[in-house]
């Protein structure tokens, strides 16, 4: 058992390594997957003296616990959550020095969804087409984490910074979305796109890393049939057949054949994937300029 590793105690729910993702391989139908909350994530590795992209845990509701080989700065972000070392609580959105052979617990989130694990010098999992991301559609990366796993840490990039805590936004209470409306907008009827902006939507618990499906009015289509298949981007509104929109997040399909009424912008992607199932969900479309 190397001493540059760390043993995962509790796995929880689905905790998947990931860093900012496979950027630029969509030609190859390779998503860009990553870490769903990035600022949560670039403030972790902030936090413990990483630069913005190492790898680190991302936990789903439940959190994780895993137990150190050899000393290491730890922080938590995204979620907020209850961090214990060693059975002791710790801060959360700090960073933490811990010892050898001490167990560090992220628990069950308060509220939202992902927490962010991050440790100094990064999770050192194999790279795929540069990037250590678990990608849950394609398989790529490594495999999520199961109790027993054993995983390396790189060598510490510096020292933490001299901070005691960092603001961090909380998890939305009602996710308010704003949507680029287009390209197939014209596959709806002007019924539909009043009810993409004033419909009472929520999460639904079937959402994942693919994408937040939600739960609500269905939106009526103005043709009928399917399209061929075309490009699919992070942030596309994709409305299947039931009418929903499902919003599409890091782990999407790189192509579908369901039309996208609109996209929205990446920069709101980090709430979307904080919103716990029944969160309410408001559209706020405009037409593309």
């Amino acid at each position: 058992m190397t001493d540059s590793a760390f043993a995962v105690v509790r796995a929880g729910a689905l905790t998947t390594v990931q860093d900012l993702g496979r950027v630029g391989h969509a030609h190859l139908g390779v998503p860009r997957s990553g870490a769903l909350d990035e600022p949560a994530l670039r403030l972790a590795n902030r936090l413990v003296g990483n630069p913005d992209g190492a790898a680190a845990l991302e936990t789903t509701l439940t959190g994780c616990a895993v137990r150190l080989r050899r000393g290491a700065t730890v922080a938590v972000t995204g979620a907020p959550c209850p961090v214990t070392v060693d059975g002791r609580p710790a801060a959360w959105g700090a960073p933490v020095r811990v010892r050898s052979g001490a167990l560090v617990e992220v628990a069950a989130a308060t509220h939202g969804v992902r927490s962010y694990l991050a440790f100094g010098g990064g999770v050192e999992a194999e790279q795929v087409l540069g990037s250590r991301s678990t990608d849950l559609l394609s398989g790529l990366g490594p495999p999520p984490l199961a109790d027993g796993a054993m995983l390396r840490l790189g060598a510490p990039y510096g020292p933490a910074p001299a901070v005691d805590a960092a603001p961090c936004p909380g998890p939305p209470r009602e996710l308010v979305l704003p949507v680029a409306l287009g390209p197939r907008d014209d596959w709806f009827t002007a019924r539909a796109l009043r009810t993409l902006a004033t419909g009472e939507f929520r999460v639904s618990a079937a959402s994942n890393r693919i994408g937040l499906r939600t739960e609500g009015p269905s939106l009526e289509r103005a043709r009928d049939g399917e399209l061929p298949s075309e490009g699919m981007v992070l942030g596309a509104l994709q409305v299947p057949p039931d009418g929903r929109p499902v919003l599409f997040l890091a782990d999407h399909p790189t192509t579908g054949g369901y039309p996208v009424v609109g996209v929205v912008p990446e920069g709101r992607l980090a709430a979307a994937a904080q919103a716990v199932p029944g969160t309410a969900v408001r559209f706020a479309p405009r037409r593309a300029r």
